[in-house]
Formats: C-alpha cells, sequence, structure tokens
C-alpha cells in the first residue's frame, strides 16, 4: 500500500511539473517539414557574400516583398550545435555530399566546432570538434587580465569566432580555432575539406610572428604575436590564394597590437606579416565581426581603432598608424600602406575610447568609395585610392556624416542596388535604421532623400547587423534582413534577438518579423553575425545553440 501510494505521489509531482507555464523564451521546434527538390543553388563563401563586404545576394529567386509575411513565410526548422554561434554561417550550393548535390550550410562555433548540415531539409552530413589535442576551447574567465578580470565580451566559451572563409575550386574552408589547457593558448589556422571536414594536407598550422619594433611588449626589439591577448575576431579573408586573418585584442587587455598575417592557400605557410603599431601600442582591428574588404586589384582595406598615430612624433609616418583606415597593398612578405586617412581629431578620439573603425570596412562596387563609422557617431566617406592622409585641423575627404554621439556603430553596414536608386544601410545602436541613397557623380550620399525607420531599434553597446537579398534589380524584389539584441546590452550580455524584414527601396514598410508569431521565435541574439540569405531561405545564427531556418512555408 505505502509503495503504491509513494508511486502515484510521484507520478502527481511528475504531472505538475510538466503542466509549469512555459518561459515566453523557450524556443519552439515546428513539426518536420517537407522537403521540396531546391532550384537555386547559391553559394556564400565568405562574410558579407563578398570581398566588398555589401552583405548582398542579388540572386535570390524566391523570396520577394509580396510573400515575405506571417501568411507565406515563416520558420522551417532549426540546425542545432554545441554552443553559441559567432561567426557568420555560409552556404555552398551544390555540393556532392552523402552521395548526390546538394546545399550545403556550414556552422561553427564557439566549442570550436563545426557542422555541415543540409540547409534545405536539415541533415547533418558531419561534425568535427578542432581543439588542439588534451586541450579545450578558452573561456572568457581564461582572459585574466581583461576589463579588470571581469571580462564579459563574451559569455563563456571563445573557441571560433571569426567567420571562416571558403575557397570554391579546392572545396576547401579556412578556419581560427583556439585552445588552452588553462595554462597554454595557442591559435592554429585549419583548412579543412568541406566534404568530410578533414584537415588538407598541412593543416592545421600554429599562428606565431614577430616584427621589429620598439612597442609595447617588445624583448629586445622584437615584438611577438600573443595567441592569449590577440583576438581573432573579424572574418578571414580570401584574396589572391592569401587567406588574411587579422587581430584585436581582450577589452584593450595589453600589451597588444593589431596583426594581419597572410597564409598561403595551398601550403598553409606564411607568406604575410603586418603589425599596424611596432613602436608604439594597440591599434586592434576589430570590425564589428566583418572581414577585411578588398577589391580586383588585390588591395586590402582595414579599419584600425585605438592605438598609436605616427611616429617620432610625426602623426604622418606610416610605422603606427592607429585610429586609421588604411588600403594595404601586399609586396613580397610585407602590407605596404599605399593610402590612409586618420581623422584629425584622433587624439580626442584615442583619450575618449571613441575607437574609429568599429563598423568595418565596406567598398560601395564599381566606385572608389569606402565606407565606415566609428564610435563617435560619425560615418566617413573615403577615395579609397586617394584616402586624404592626415590633416590637423580638417578631413580631406568625400564626405562625414554625424549621427547621434551615442550612435556607436558596434554595427555591419550592407548595400543594394534596386532599379531606381542605390543604397547604403546602417542601423547602429541607440538609433534608427537608416538607407543613404548613393550618388555616383558625387561619390557621395544624398542625404535629403535619406529614408528612415521608424521601429524601436537596438540599445545599449550592440546595434544591428544586416544583410539584403534581391533578384538583381527587380522591382519588389529587394529585403534588407536586419538581426540585433530585442532588450538589454548585448555587449555584455547575452539578450534575446529579433529578425526583421523591410522592403530593401523603402525601409519605411516593414514587412515581417519573428516575434510576430510565437513559432518563428528564434531565441538568444547572435552578436555580430548577420544572417545569411541563399537559396530561399534565411539562416539566422543564434546564442541560443542553434541556427533557425526560415522561408516560405
Amino acid at each position: 500500500m505505502i509503495k503504491n501510494f509513494s508511486l502515484l505521489c510521484l507520478t502527481v509531482l511528475m504531472f505538475c511539473a510538466a503542466c509549469k507555464k512555459k518561459d515566453t523564451n523557450t524556443t519552439i521546434t515546428p513539426p518536420p517539414v517537407k522537403v521540396v527538390p531546391n532550384d537555386q543553388h547559391i553559394s556564400v563563401l565568405t562574410q558579407h557574400n563578398s570581398n566588398y563586404r555589401t552583405g548582398l545576394n542579388s540572386q535570390e529567386t524566391k523570396l520577394t516583398t509580396s510573400n515575405v509575411n506571417t501568411s507565406t513565410f515563416g520558420r522551417l526548422f532549426s540546425l542545432n550545435v554545441d554552443d553559441q554561434v559567432y561567426a557568420q554561417p555560409l552556404m555552398y550550393g551544390n555540393l556532392t555530399i552523402g552521395g548526390a548535390k546538394h546545399n550545403v550550410v556550414f556552422i561553427a562555433t564557439v566549442n570550436n566546432s563545426v557542422y555541415a548540415y543540409d540547409g534545405d531539409g536539415g541533415t547533418l552530413y558531419w561534425h568535427k570538434n578542432f581543439s588542439a589535442s588534451g586541450m579545450r576551447a578558452p573561456k572568457n574567465t581564461d582572459m585574466t587580465g581583461a576589463c579588470g578580470g571581469q571580462y564579459q565580451d563574451f559569455s563563456g566559451n571563445m573557441g571560433i569566432v571569426g567567420t571562416p572563409v571558403i575557397d570554391s575550386a579546392s572545396q576547401t574552408m579556412y578556419f581560427v580555432a583556439r585552445s588552452t589547457n588553462s595554462i597554454t593558448f595557442l591559435q592554429y589556422l585549419h583548412a579543412i575539406s568541406l566534404v568530410d571536414g578533414s584537415e588538407r594536407s598541412g593543416s592545421p598550422v600554429k599562428l606565431a610572428a614577430s616584427v621589429p619594433g620598439t612597442g609595447d611588449g617588445n624583448a629586445s626589439g622584437v615584438v611577438s604575436f600573443d595567441p592569449q591577448r590577440n583576438n581573432q575576431r573579424s572574418a578571414l579573408t580570401l584574396l589572391n590564394g592569401v587567406v588574411y586573418i587579422n587581430f584585436s585584442s581582450h577589452c584593450d587587455w595589453g600589451p597588444y597590437h593589431g596583426w594581419i598575417l597572410g597564409y598561403n592557400a595551398s601550403t598553409l605557410a606564411q607568406q604575410i606579416v603586418y603589425n599596424d603599431t611596432p613602436n608604439g601600442g594597440e591599434g586592434g582591428i576589430w570590425e564589428s565581426g566583418m572581414g577585411l574588404s578588398a577589391d580586383p586589384q588585390g588591395n586590402l582595406y582595414a579599419v584600425v581603432g585605438n592605438g598609436t598615430v605616427g611616429d617620432n612624433g610625426d602623426p604622418t609616418n606610416l610605422t603606427n598608424r592607429g585610429e586609421s583606415t588604411l588600403k594595404l597593398t601586399p609586396t613580397g612578405s610585407k602590407l605596404v600602406v599605399s593610402s590612409f586617412y586618420t581623422p584629425f581629431n584622433y587624439q580626442n578620439l584615442e583619450n575618449n575610447d571613441l575607437d574609429y573603425g568599429t563598423m568595418g570596412a565596406l567598398l560601395i562596387p564599381n566606385s572608389n568609395c569606402f565606407f565606415t563609422g566609428c564610435k563617435d557617431g560619425n560615418m566617413y566617406v573615403v577615395d579609397k585610392d586617394n584616402m586624404g592622409g592626415y590633416n590637423a585641423t580638417t578631413n580631406q575627404i568625400l564626405q562625414t556624416i554625424s549621427l547621434s554621439p551615442n550612435s556607436n556603430f558596434h554595427c555591419q553596414a550592407a548595400y543594394y542596388k534596386g532599379a531606381s536608386a542605390e543604397y547604403v544601410y546602417v542601423w547602429p545602436e541607440n538609433d534608427q535604421l537608416r538607407a543613404f541613397p548613393f550618388n555616383r557623380t558625387s561619390n557621395t550620399f544624398t542625404l535629403t532623400n535619406e529614408k528612415v525607420a521608424t521601429v524601436a531599434g537596438p540599445t545599449g553597446q550592440s546595434g544591428a547587423v544586416i544583410s539584403v537579398s534581391s533578384n538583381g534589380a527587380t522591382a519588389g524584389t529587394g529585403i534588407l534582413w536586419a538581426s540585433y539584441a530585442s532588450s538589454g546590452d548585448a555587449e555584455h550580455t547575452v539578450s534575446p534577438g529579433i529578425l526583421r524584414a523591410f522592403d530593401a527601396s523603402d525601409i519605411t514598410k516593414e514587412l515581417w518579423d519573428n516575434a510576430q508569431q510565437q513559432s518563428d521565435y528564434a531565441g538568444s541574439y547572435a552578436k555580430f553575425s548577420s544572417p545569411l540569405v541563399a537559396n530561399g531561405h534565411v539562416y539566422l545564427p543564434t546564442f541560443s545553440s542553434q541556427v533557425v531556418v526560415y522561408g516560405l512555408k
């Protein structure tokens, strides 16, 4: 009798626990959907779609301003992973894998894991972890000197952070994985097969570098790369057979420097070493998760945050180039500064932690215009071939656009060319989504025709990340996709996220968002990881250990 009574009590307790009200932020997995053969096979092989970093997929034929709404568009399925997703997912269309051709999406996590999923149906083809043998992914708590020992820019693991890059010809993906045993810290460049995740010949290679210099942390006139302090946050760049990797720091934990390392894509031999402050300090290349941009002539473009400007009392000296935009030309084993721009008030920016270059580098296609934003609320349009250098009293550039001082531009810009106009979009924190029409005659933005969305935007110190899809310039196909933290400050806290879709030709018209229906909710916002739009689907990375896939129902 007592035994049966105990069983009855246990059953009641289990029933009551199951009846508890669900957390409104709990993600919902919908029933499986029928996989329809896809006639689109677009690849997205690098962060923001191209080395221009526009964020534009102009070959999207399914999604339009007419069918992206709550009736016909929504969450289809989710791709589960083992940790947060800082890196933008990438897509290889029509990859031969699993005995047939498929559109395959690749996802990297901060636990040093990489996943290959079928992008149309969710089948997992392979999953591998790339922590070094006997080690684990570093955690924020391992950065003992960052932010006075209270480092919260990451909330846990910080293994693979920078978005990988894919070489389509060799079907190889490159990424940096960080590992530690709590004493030793290592960073490795990996080159793996897309088909099964196996390492290519020579992979992985340990990242190491040094340059002559008298700067912070030098030993006998040599400045060396520090795998613990140097943060590989920006996306990797593949250009002319070289994989470029750039670095910042963790919460300005010095001594540190900004580095760009280049490795031969075939042999993984180190070809390029560049340090932006060898006789000074700092100079981190953060770029809010974007990568170095590049032009067809083979030049790289970087934006450098706080750090030493000039050398020996000369702010125009090219040796130290903190707080600057740089045009870098590969020459032998070096990157040569062939043009630069440093704001006339760089010292004020330096003194007040108003770093230049927080937004990253965007090149407007088929023009000479380079576009970026600063933590002081200013955006700059620069001639990429004649950037303006440094002048103590004025900025000799094409255009300066000023927003609120609270618009710190921890965000990613995007570009779209429609039938009648072309735009660059920004959505910084504490501000609204803005569309600036680009005038090719003046190579500037026509501010009198600026469009401003009215919906509530991101707050705190983390802005929105933006992608755009369209079917060329066909009217009614341009859609802007924006992801950001719907509440809270995503700089130091894991926050709930929201994905919104707008008419790219008129951003005052919101088409859809994933808060309109509970079944579309995705989870926590993935800071600096923009949505991937390809082949009729939107792949939204999250900090809730999943990438949520949206499409036509």
